[in-house]
């Protein structure tokens, strides 16, 4: 997608779908390292933000951004609309992230 567009809306204003090219998802999973607990561990003691479990977030986020991304443009798709994220717990420490949307075909009004 050259000049991707991604939304959580379902239409563009000042563009029109033109083709479906169906759902696009990328998934991850990670695990928590045990170091990044402690550091975590150490972090919560004090209070506040959680700095390494927020990057870890903010990481697989974008990981699976990237790869629902990837997977539309192989599709062909020039967007993708209502994307969302989804996170599971797959086993203690191991979570999946989702992002997922619809890969569509867009043209300006």
């Amino acid at each position: 997608m050259k000049s991707a567009f991604v939304t959580t809306a379902f239409g563009l204003e000042g563009y029109r779908v033109v083709e479906n090219l169906g759902v696009v998802r990328g998934i991850i999973v990670r695990s928590r390292s045990i170091i990044g607990n402690v550091v975590a561990g150490l972090e919560a003691i004090f209070g506040g933000r959680i700095n390494v479990y927020t990057e870890l977030c903010e990481r697989t986020r974008q990981e699976s951004f990237d790869l629902m991304r990837e997977h539309a443009m192989e599709l062909g798709a020039n967007a993708v609309i209502g994307m969302r994220y989804d996170a599971n717990e797959v086993a203690a420490g191991i979570t999946e992230v989702l992002c997922y949307g619809t890969a569509v075909k867009i043209e300006k009004i």
